[in-house]
């Protein structure tokens, strides 16, 4: 048994990708296997699991008849833009087929030098693979469209970061790898024909929908804008911090992708900013739907050459699309803090509450997650459990006032309490990947101990279900523990 591999990207023009060849891993081991996932993706678990499975996904072995790739792409990084970036230190082994008939990308990430690594030894340490693996897997769990990870696999040698840390590799799987700036890429070059082949590619993979339309390009374009709008959307909903929004970082599909320096926010701010190479602020919490906009206008500026013969109407089609974000966001926003609020139907007054709630989540820093789980658990009367939520935010105080005015709203439907107080739990989760978890994760692993790791993967496997014997799990980071940084690990 081994995985049967297409790869349709592979058969574009020669200039999308370069052929890879992953580095062989001299003493590859398991560190962590996804087998629900290898059941959606079609894989024999008992194969992937075993000594064939593993020198496959630590790049040991080539998959027989592939054309193993790594792609092209431009970008802008923190505003600047690089004409070339691309793949530097992974391989796309191909593409299966899974059990939904949906194309999926299986990528080898750290898995060595490629024709796009700048100077970079094309490898990744245990760190940056296990997060990746640890927060995308929660991410899915949590409902929001993200890459997914099939294994970690220890290479048996170290790479130099700032110390010799463990070599590690990621198995990552997506509806594919196609960024922003894979538009950019082409755009940059003036390189029409290629940007179309894109276009056409991309039409026919993700958005099929959109071939019948008059304007199948300008189809796609708003198709993108309203995924994206949706998917920042649910990152504020759970308090995501992507901490790198290049546009090279964007997926076309809609999915998250690419989790370096990522971040559950602990205390509410929306200047909250974890990764340590964003010293201006660029990518904080509150400045991400803004990002969304202006990554998406960058796409409509890579696409004009296809968008209309005539320069001035195809500017005017990416205009009526980027319009659409605006909206396309605040729909689903709303949307979302609707749900976390236990509110069923649409009122003119539901932004004014949530956002008069923010301001004492912030001005309280109360603990972004502890919060919403609490009020998913107090009655449309006040009683006993009010003391639960007044503990978090430090008191009765004005917030008092808030309490009143939601629970006057939750008086105006017809939904009994325990209906309203089930919907609650099931959008407002228990467990997230906390910070001052994933990092005590990470150094445990770091030193051989995947112990903790392991029971961190089985806590967020079920966000929603809160269990006896995870209760630390629940809890914030105490003064001690809070993280203030992230790093890439590049």
């Amino acid at each position: 048994m081994t995985i049967q591999f297409d790869n349709s990207y592979a058969r574009l023009p020669s200039a999308f990708y370069a052929e890879a060849t992953p580095a062989p891993a001299p003493e590859p081991s398991f560190l962590a296997i996804n087998e629900d996932l290898a059941n959606e993706l079609g894989i024999d678990f008992e194969w992937l699991s075993s000594e064939a499975g593993l020198d496959l996904l630590s790049g040991k072995t080539r998959p027989e008849g592939a054309t193993i790739i790594a792609a092209a792409y431009a970008g802008h990084q923190f505003g600047n833009f690089v004409p070339q970036l691309g793949d530097g230190r992974a391989a796309l082994l191909g593409e299966v087929i899974d059990f939904n008939g949906i194309r999926k990308d299986i990528q080898l990430k750290g898995s060595g030098r490629t024709a796009f690594s700048r100077g970079g030894d094309g490898k990744a340490a245990i760190g940056p693979v296990l997060r990746e693996y640890i927060v995308s897997e929660a991410m899915h769990k949590l409902g929001i469209p993200t890459t997914r990870a099939l294994a970690a696999v220890l290479t048996g040698e170290d790479v130099a970061r700032e110390t010799l840390l463990p070599g590690a590799v990621l198995t990552r799987v997506a509806a594919s790898h196609i960024r922003v700036g894979t538009f950019q890429f082409f755009y940059a070059r003036e390189d029409i024909s290629s940007l179309k082949t894109l276009a056409d590619y991309v039409i026919e993979r993700h958005y099929p929908s959109c071939a019948s339309a008059s304007n199948r390009y300008g189809a796609l374009l708003e198709s993108v804008i309203k995924r994206q709008a949706e998917l920042i959307a649910q990152w504020m909903m759970v308090g995501f911090i992507h901490g790198v929004m290049n546009t090279d970082n964007m997926s076309i599909s809609g999915e998250t992708i690419d989790y370096g320096p990522c971040a559950f926010m602990d205390f509410f701010d929306p200047k909250t900013v974890y990764s340590a190479i964003d010293q201006m602020g660029r990518y904080a919490y509150g400045n991400q739907p803004g990002i969304g906009q202006w990554n998406l206008s960058v796409l409509a500026q890579s696409l004009l050459p296809i968008l209309d013969e005539d320069a001035d109407k195809a500017v005017e089609v990416a205009k009526a699309a980027l319009d659409i974000y605006p909206s396309a966001f605040q729909s689903a926003y709303e949307k979302g803090l609707r749900a976390k609020l236990g509110l069923a139907v649409e009122d003119a007054g539901d932004l004014a509450l949530w956002q008069d709630l923010l301001k004492h989540l912030s001005d309280q820093e109360v603990d972004f997650t502890q919060f919403f789980r609490t009020l998913s658990k107090i009655p449309k009367e006040a009683g006993a459990e009010d003391e639960m939520l007044q503990a978090l935010v430090g008191g009765p105080s004005m917030f008092g006032m808030w309490l009143l005015a939601w629970r006057a709203r939750l008086n105006s439907e017809t939904r009994s309490d325990a209906e309203r107080q089930t919907a609650m739990l099931a959008v407002n989760p228990a467990y997230i990947p906390r910070n001052h978890l994933v990092e005590e994760a990470l150094e445990q692993a770091e030193k051989g101990n995947m112990a903790f790791a392991d029971k961190l993967m089985e806590v967020l496997a079920e966000p929603f279900e809160e269990r006896q014997g995870f209760e630390r799990y629940l809890l914030a980071p105490k003064p001690e523990e809070v993280i203030q940084n992230t790093f890439c690990g590049t």
